[in-house]
This record gives structure tokens, sequence and C-alpha cells, in this order.
């Protein structure tokens, strides 16, 4: 099948033992499809960051039609998916554990996930909700530590490890909440919070007020309010002020920037009110964390 159609990919792997992990970024020129074909058998932790798309996968006899912040755990023994992308750009992460390696972490794991290893154990192609999810903000959060990881080679293996264990349990939680009864029930309106999320996230040195991002979606404020919380699991305020914080902390640790200049990067008055919301987020200033960067892991 053609694959004329993507412009450009930027693919980062991990290995580790037993466990596989993968973050790409695909950019097309057209809308098109491609066929993908293996015979490795896993667990996936699924996460859709970015981007439109529809996806069929043969092994569950199912087809799937996702927007950006979904996730779900699936399991195949074999691999057939074709992926159709419906927007010109697309962005996820994966982290893929040996069939050995889930079982043995389900079995200290909730009831949800100990049924869904059953099935893996049974070699029975699996999905581990009909439903997917969206993406809260401690899922995004870990993601976005995975992918700039701050360690040194040898401790970067454990870090990752333990990083994968931690998204699959936020994962099971996640959806172990699913029985409630969910205040966000349109498609429409989930889309329209997804927006101000991915809006929120594109101004965070400016954010808009709750009153202009309510009018900038078409959304009214106590839905935005209540949804926003509901689906990513902290308020518009939370958001901005962590998203604010994760930024600042990869600033300091991947550019030489000053700390003023990082300041005024990620949206804050003056340098002295960045450090001391810094200093309260990580319990170190913005300038010793550069001298010991694993301080500031949370």
């Amino acid at each position: 099948m053609s694959m004329h159609h993507i412009e450009n990919r930027t693919s980062k792997t991990w290995e580790l033992e037993q466990i596989r992990i993968s973050h790409n970024i695909i950019e097309y020129n057209s809308f098109g499809k491609v066929r993908s074909m293996n015979d490795s058998e896993y667990v996936r932790l699924h996460f859709g960051i970015k981007g439109s798309y529809q996806f069929s996968f043969s092994q569950l006899n199912a087809s799937y039609d996702l927007s950006g912040h979904h996730n779900n755990i699936m399991y195949s023994d074999g691999l057939e998916i074709e992926v159709q992308n419906k927007s010109d750009r697309i962005e996820t992460f994966g982290i893929n554990f040996t069939p050995e390696s889930y079982i043995a972490i389900a079995q200290n794991g909730n009831e949800a996930m100990k049924r869904f290893s059953e099935k893996v154990m049974n070699k029975e192609n699996s999905i581990f909700s009909p439903t997917w999810k969206t993406n809260d903000f401690r899922l995004q959060q870990v993601i976005d530590e995975m992918i700039h990881c701050p360690y040194a080679t040898e401790l970067n293996g454990l870090f990752l490890l333990s990083k994968s264990i931690e998204l699959l349990v936020i994962q099971a939680e996640l959806y172990e909440k699913q029985s409630k009864k969910p205040f966000i029930k349109s498609a429409i309106d989930k889309r329209k919070l997804i927006e101000a999320k991915e809006l929120l996230s594109s101004r965070i040195e400016n954010p808009p007020t709750i009153v202009e991002l309510s009018k900038l979606i078409g959304i009214n404020e106590y839905k935005l309010k209540r949804g926003f919380k509901e689906l990513f699991g902290t308020t518009v305020f939370g958001l901005i002020h962590r998203s604010r914080m994760s930024l600042a902390k990869r600033l300091l640790l991947d550019t030489e920037k000053t700390v003023k200049e990082v300041a005024y990067e990620t949206g804050y008055s003056s340098p002295q009110h960045f450090s001391k919301a810094f200093r309260k987020e990580f319990s170190v200033s913005p300038n010793s964390i550069r001298m010991n960067p694993y301080s500031a892991i949370k």
C-alpha cells in the first residue's frame, strides 16, 4: 500500500528487557492508508497524543475512529492493522510488554488487570475496554517524563521500567472508574474539551481566561470547568500551572536559558514569582536543579 502521503516521520524507541517503548510523530501531505503486519505477540499500552485517525485491527475484528488524547490496552498474537489518517499530524506513544512480563505485573494489580491477564494467558486477542478513555494529566505527565528522561545511561533503563509500570497502574485505575456515570456524554462536547486543552497547551505563556476559553470553544463555563476536571483529572488553572512547571523543568535541564528567560517564556510576570512557584512544586530552586537534575523527578 502506498506511503506517499507520509511527508515526515520521527520515531524514537527504547529497548528494555521484555519491554519496548516507542514515540512516533508522523506528518502527512494528504490523506491515505497504511497497512502494517508482523507476527509479534505483545500487550500494548497505546496512547494517542495528537491527531485524528481511524484504524482497523484484524486480530480484534474491530475498527476504531480516534482523536488525540486517548488510550487503551490491547493484546494480540500477531498484528495486522490498517491506519487512515484524518489529520496532517499524528503523535502516538506506546509500550509493548511481553505476555510474561504483563502477567507477572498484573498478578499484583486490580481485578480488571487480572481478568485481562487471563485472556493473555489463554492467547485470546483482546482489548482492555471497548471504550477508549481520555488521557488525563497524570498520564500525560508520565509520558512527558519518559520522553524527556533526564537520567544517565546506567539509570535510564530502570527509570523507564518504573515509569512503564506506573503508566499501566494509572491506566488500570482510570478504567476502574469508568463505571461511574459520566458528566460529559456527547462526543461533540468531548472534542470541544480536548480542543480547550490543546489551546491552553499552545498558549501556556499567555492562556485565555475561563470566559475567553468558553467562548473560543463554544461551551458554557460550567460545562467547561466540570467537564475539564472529569476528562483530564485537573482544573483549567491546575493544567496551566503544572504545564508551566513541566515546561520550565525541561527548559532548565535541556537548554542554557537563564532563569529570567525561562520565567518569562512560561508566562510568569517576574523571576521572583516563578522561582517561588518552582520551589513550591519541586522543593528545589531553578538554579540548583541544573546542579542536581535528579531532584527534578516528581
